[in-house]
């Protein structure tokens, strides 16, 4: 895939929604993201939802997300995406499991649009540094668990939990 270096952009009042199974296969998209992503339905649908991850994107920020969804838990993230034509885009997301009876049934995720000052002066830069120490080590499994670490030592310097960390940026969203 070829990556422009091409951000777009959606509008303020436009919801970004995808649903999966348990395995994060796509099982539903609303008309923005696929209008954003620049995908048809038929190209979404049964897929993976890494189709549209960025390779700036840290993984230690999706094992963090699947950790919590996985036990239950909601979780907020800034996110950076890829399109069909190799441009990007960024959104706050907030992803919940999908409850039948008591039993997670798959995943659900709304996005919105961020504030860009948030993304330049906060997100980015740790999510750089994030990225930098995934990718100084050649082993990919190592490379995720040190810059989960880093990520970890970073909140408990703040003594705040993720969560309040993503609220404490996305209050000026």
């Amino acid at each position: 895939m070829n990556y422009s270096g091409n951000e777009v952009f959606f509008d303020r009042n436009d919801l970004i929604v995808s649903k999966t199974d348990l395995k994060g296969r796509l099982t539903y998209t609303n008309h923005t993201f696929l209008e954003i992503a620049g995908y048809e339905e038929s190209e979404c649908i049964g897929q993976p939802h890494n189709m549209i991850r960025n390779p700036n994107m840290p993984r230690a920020v999706f094992e963090l997300l699947w950790s919590n969804i996985a036990k239950g838990e909601e979780i907020f993230a800034y996110v950076v995406n890829k399109t069909k034509n190799g441009d990007h885009y960024w959104v706050i997301a907030h992803v919940t499991p999908s409850m039948e009876n008591g039993n997670i049934v798959g995943y659900h995720s709304t996005r919105r649009v961020p504030n860009p000052q948030t993304i330049k002066t906060v997100i980015e830069p740790l999510y750089d540094q994030l990225k930098s120490i995934e990718d100084k080590n050649p082993n990919k499994k190592d490379g995720i668990e040190e810059s989960v670490g880093a990520l970890t030592d970073i909140l408990r310097d703040k003594r705040v939990s993720y969560n309040e960390f993503i609220a404490s940026l996305a209050k000026d969203d």
